[in-house]
């Protein structure tokens, strides 16, 4: 057997295809036209309305011409609404319609689901150490994607 079936990067790039198929199946079988960056763009935009698209791609480790398309085609289908910044007039603000707003609600139990599906055959114990360790993974290598994650600034408490 070749070793390149035990290979970490090989797994890896299987099993995001076996989620990205996952997760379309389930969509669609729900009648939903949503792949899982614009369900992420979605979920990050509820937590963080009035954001620009820079500040969402680094959300979701997308990168800006990737992120301007999801944007785009959440745009088209009344999810999305953007504005143009009153602080940067070069930017837009993004936010959820109430479209966008009421899709959130829908898929969120249905992405859920999802992903307990791509972990079926793993006891919980084995789920949440295979997500702790790619979390871990990503994390320590995050600096090395072409779109790496960017996690908002903490507010720093008032002066007591």
């Amino acid at each position: 057997m070749s070793a390149i079936y035990t290979m970490p990067g090989h797994l890896i790039r299987r099993l995001q295809q076996i989620s990205v198929s996952i997760f379309s199946e389930q969509m669609r079988s729900e009648g939903i036209d949503m792949t899982s960056p614009q369900f992420a763009a979605l979920a990050i935009l509820e937590e963080h309305p009035g954001i620009d698209q820079a500040t969402l791609a680094g959300l979701i480790a997308l990168d800006r011409p990737t992120i301007g398309g999801v944007i785009d085609r959440l745009a088209a289908k009344g999810l999305v609404a953007r504005k143009v910044s009153e602080t940067d007039r070069r930017a837009k603000q993004l936010a959820l319609t109430p479209e966008g707003t009421a899709m959130v609600a829908r898929m969120r139990p249905l992405v859920e689901a999802t992903q307990s599906k791509v972990l079926d055959g793993l006891s919980a114990d084995e789920q949440a150490q295979f997500t702790a360790l790619a979390e871990k993974i990503a994390r320590l290598h995050n600096d090395q994607s072409r779109a790496p994650l960017v996690m908002p600034k903490r507010k720093s408490a008032p002066p007591a």
